[in-house]
């Protein structure tokens, strides 16, 4: 089953870690986004393979925006 990784708070797009394809273990990073100047990781909450990025940088996201998928 497909994971979605959502946007947990208002923040910019500030770097594409993952590419879509890219074997990812639970815990490796995805994006980095940025808000409040601050710098902050997504990351995978299982294994498995990005299927697709949602974002790309400089991107403005709200609370719950789709980041990415991973299968």
């Amino acid at each position: 089953m497909a994971e979605e990784v959502h946007a947990e708070m208002v923040s910019t797009v500030f770097e594409i870690v993952a590419e879509e394809g890219a074997a990812v273990h639970e815990g490796d990073t995805l994006v980095l986004l940025e808000s409040m100047k601050m710098e902050i990781p997504v990351v995978a909450e299982r294994d498995g393979k990005v299927s697709s990025i949602n974002v790309k940088p400089g991107d403005v996201l709200q609370k719950g925006d789709l980041i990415a998928v991973i299968d």
